[in-house]
């Protein structure tokens, strides 16, 4: 028994030895960049205090990619959770068919958000599949410019983001309305509740932990977005589909502003801890106690 305890708290070092090499050290080194005027260009880099805090609240262009970050977030967050659950409670029956269209529906969640942007893109251009359809159908005499426009390319931007978290929100709520007492249920049919009635007084309060991880983990996904940007929209048209994240790598590795980067990076962390708490303890509120 002593053995095992003490291969289990080897393990745990173990653990946290990885934490703090790759993430917490990581912040800690950006934090402290932060601070600088870093450049991969210069030799040697100067303490510069809050200079570069100071020049985040004077940058236009960052205060836009925030903007545009926090409107794609409530979309996505709003959509994913709307749509993912009314695919779980369509595909809440346990017979082989709807066990593989679970499999089926977690598919665009399992896949790299590079290889989804490249094939959301042939799918979006001018001359790609929808264009083409829609043509065929008649609804359309011209293609859609679905990217080439700041209105159509945000919108084709939230389709695209929201396709893929919507997969991972049906899983969860899948797992949620599964783990709801049937006799639950029973008791409600027996006071005379309806379908509705169920659904708001029964299954909405009991699958509230579902909604809460599935909530919380699309904002911070959301906030961090990047690689479907960069392969989808390039960050146009004329700048207007730039999240933060993506504006603090351009900041980096093209403007070679590592300091000034950094400081963004401790905002775009700071706002998305903060939102994730604030969420999560409104959230728990309406969890049912076990």
């Amino acid at each position: 028994m002593t053995r095992r305890v003490s291969g289990l708290a080897s393990l745990a070092w173990v653990a946290i030895g990885l934490y703090a090499a790759f993430l917490i050290y990581p912040v800690l080194k950006s934090l402290f960049m932060s601070f600088t005027d870093r450049n991969p260009l210069r030799a040697e880099s100067k303490f510069v205090g809050l200079e570069n805090y100071h020049e985040l609240f004077a940058d236009d262009r960052l205060r836009a990619t925030l903007l545009f970050t926090i409107t794609v977030v409530v979309v996505v967050t709003v959509v994913a959770n709307a749509f993912g659950l009314g695919f779980a409670l369509l595909l809440n029956r346990q017979t082989l068919g709807f066990r593989v269209m679970r499999t089926l529906i977690f598919i665009p969640q399992v896949l790299s958000g590079v290889i989804v942007a490249f094939l959301w893109r042939s799918i979006l251009t001018e001359g790609g599949l929808l264009n083409s359809v829609l043509r065929q159908l008649g609804l359309v005499s011209e293609p859609v410019s679905w990217l080439g426009s700041t209105e159509m390319a945000t919108i084709s931007l939230c389709v695209v983001v929201s396709w893929v978290t919507i997969a991972f929100a049906t899983v969860v709520y899948s797992a949620s309305l599964r783990s709801v007492d049937a006799s639950l249920y029973e008791a409600a049919k027996i006071d005379g509740a309806g379908p509705l009635r169920r659904f708001w007084h029964v299954t909405w309060p009991m699958i509230a932990p579902g909604t809460t991880i599935n909530v919380v983990l699309c904002l911070i996904t959301t906030f961090k977005l990047y690689d479907v940007i960069a392969v989808l929209t390039g960050g146009g048209p004329a700048n207007t589909t730039q999240s933060t994240a993506y504006y603090l790598v351009q900041v980096a590795f093209t403007n070679n502003l590592f300091g000034y980067s950094s400081a963004i990076a401790m905002l775009l962390l700071v706002l998305t801890g903060g939102a994730a708490y604030v969420l999560t303890h409104f959230l728990r509120k309406r969890e049912v106690p076990a």
